[in-house]
């Protein structure tokens, strides 16, 4: 790589990582979020949430009073009030002055979550630390595609919760002279998801996992992975996320040092800590 070429690799990295850290700063965005809570079957309340709240077959239950000022699909709503959210669907979002509230269902679970854009994880981010750019991280590889997607159930960092993902085929590349495959999940913009673990994990990189997005294949199933853009999962930042774990085949065995690196989480007392 010339000069140029490797200056070149470096802006459109500084660049994509300006990209990277607006988007985490955005006033809705997982840095906001401030609270996660887990309906039972009884109507009850949570701290900085109005009204009361349990989870039924049919779907979510809320009792709140004119005061409580719950805006749903646009209206004040008082009484109660029956949510109907699917599993892994985008969630409801109701609204409470600033406050955002996701009502939402994973796996056999309902919840709600608040977004607030005064969260301490977000009014105190400090960016996200990463490896500096290498063009060795920067590897060619084929999609090979199955014959119809897989469903494919994925754990979480959430104990007991599992996520449906759809499988659409398999990514190889070789990288100094062994062959590897993770497999590639769908995205809605219709690219691919790849998420993996390797030897940093839980050493310099999120324990989770952290992953790769490529838009959609060629013809020829070729594409680029840039390692150098791995990114953390919500997970890394809140205690808040459900983010699914790679399969078992997506850990690689060796040391991917690119791409980002463990941030310090900000707690919502204001302090802060690694990700663990």
């Amino acid at each position: 790589m010339t000069m140029v070429e490797r200056e070149a690799l470096v802006n459109d990295w500084v660049a994509w990582r300006v990209r990277r850290v607006d988007e985490l700063r955005e006033p809705y965005g997982w840095l906001s979020l401030s609270a996660l809570h887990w309906l039972t079957g009884e109507p009850t309340g949570y701290r900085g949430v109005p009204g009361r709240w349990d989870g039924r077959p049919a779907g979510v239950m809320a009792r709140v009073t004119p005061e409580d000022g719950l805006v749903l699909h646009g209206r004040h709503v008082q009484g109660t009030v029956l949510v109907e959210v699917a599993d892994a669907a985008p969630p409801a979002i109701a609204t409470v002055a600033d406050k955002r509230i996701e009502i939402m269902q994973r796996g056999r679970r309902y919840a709600i979550r608040v977004r607030d854009p005064r969260a301490a994880t977000r009014t105190r981010f400090a960016g996200v630390p990463a490896y500096a750019p290498r063009p060795e991280w920067i590897v060619e590889g084929w999609f090979h595609a199955y014959d119809e997607p897989r469903d494919v159930t994925l754990g979480s960092v959430v104990d007991g919760l599992t996520h449906r993902q759809c499988a659409r085929g398999v990514v190889r590349f070789h990288l100094d002279g062994e062959d590897y495959a993770l497999t590639a999940f769908g995205r809605a913009d219709g690219g691919l998801w790849l998420p993996f673990r390797d030897a940093t994990s839980g050493v310099t990189t999120c324990p989770a996992a952290r992953s790769l997005t490529v838009p959609e294949p060629g013809p020829d199933g070729l594409l680029i992975l840039d390692f150098n853009r791995a990114v953390n999962p919500p997970c890394a930042f809140t205690d808040f996320a459900t983010c699914a774990l790679p399969p078992p085949e997506n850990t690689l065995p060796f040391a991917v040092e690119a791409g980002e690196r463990s941030p310090l989480r900000v707690a919502p007392d204001g302090g802060r800590h690694r990700a663990e």
